[in-house]
């Protein structure tokens, strides 16, 4: 499967790039997950052990490791059955819609000191009357500027503690439910990421939009990297997940292809 998800990749970047493929550059959307990354407040963080690291008693160089994580932190997918049940896992989502035409929606000027600030359909509008109307199938990602913090847990999602106690005290913007339901009543999208913990705010105890979204098998990337070296429009996205069978989230590589014509 991943050969051929290699394959359709190359031949939409030659498609994209025309008679002149990989005229462009390549932009890497993901947190490295390391001992450093953030997941959310309950659930199990990454590790990683040793199982060997040295010269073997043959006389070569060898190394293994384990790891251990939670499907849902560090840059993640959240598979529709995250919040929908009978809708897909992770391994069940179609690889066309994991890849595809990108935009970026900046709000970081429109976060206020408390950072439970909700993406609105006005903040869509404003983008679309300098962009135009938001491509069909378009990957939609919201860059709230919160990257910059990564991994400072207290400026990231509002605290560094760990435990359900501290999930009253998380603080970090994400997609409004309204927003969510425009999303799909009024345009046509493949999937949202943003550069926070959550689609939905971190003040949200209901997880309005990812139910909304989730229910119509539309996808979610959270913790995603990089946005603001992306052009707002004329990017590709490839987003592919750990393949775990019936997973409700799991660990996201999303890169990003930028042709050199959008550089112009």
């Amino acid at each position: 499967m991943a050969r051929i998800g290699i394959m359709v990749a190359m031949m939409l970047m030659t498609a994209w790039a025309g008679a002149q493929p990989w005229q462009g550059r390549w932009v890497d959307l993901t947190h490295p997950f390391s001992a450093q990354a953030i997941y959310w407040p309950t659930a199990d963080t990454f590790e990683k052990t040793t199982v060997f690291d040295g010269i073997t008693d043959k006389g070569f160089y060898y190394s293994a490791f384990n790891f251990r994580a939670a499907e849902h932190g560090g840059t993640h997918v959240d598979a529709p059955v995250h919040f929908a049940k009978g809708r897909r896992g992770v391994a069940d989502i179609p690889l066309e819609q994991l890849i595809g035409t990108g935009v970026v929606i900046r709000v970081a000027d429109r976060i206020g000191e408390s950072r439970n600030y909700q993406i609105t359909v006005e903040d869509l509008h404003r983008w679309e009357a300098q962009q135009g109307r938001l491509p069909e199938g378009a990957i939609v990602l919201f860059d709230t500027g919160s990257a910059q913090f990564w991994p400072d847990r207290k400026r990231y999602m509002g605290t560094a503690e760990r435990g359900e106690g501290a999930v009253a005290k998380l603080s970090f913007p994400g997609i409004a439910p309204a927003l969510a339901r425009y999303l799909i009543e009024e345009r046509a999208i493949k999937a949202v990421g943003i550069d926070t913990p959550s689609i939905d705010f971190g003040g949200s105890t209901l997880f309005e939009t990812h139910r909304i979204l989730f229910e119509e098998n539309v996808p979610g990337f959270e913790n995603v990297a990089n946005l603001s070296a992306l052009p707002e429009t004329g990017f590709q996205v490839i987003a592919l997940p750990m393949k775990i069978a019936a997973g409700s989230g799991a660990p996201l590589r999303i890169i990003a292809f930028v042709p050199e014509a959008s550089e112009r």
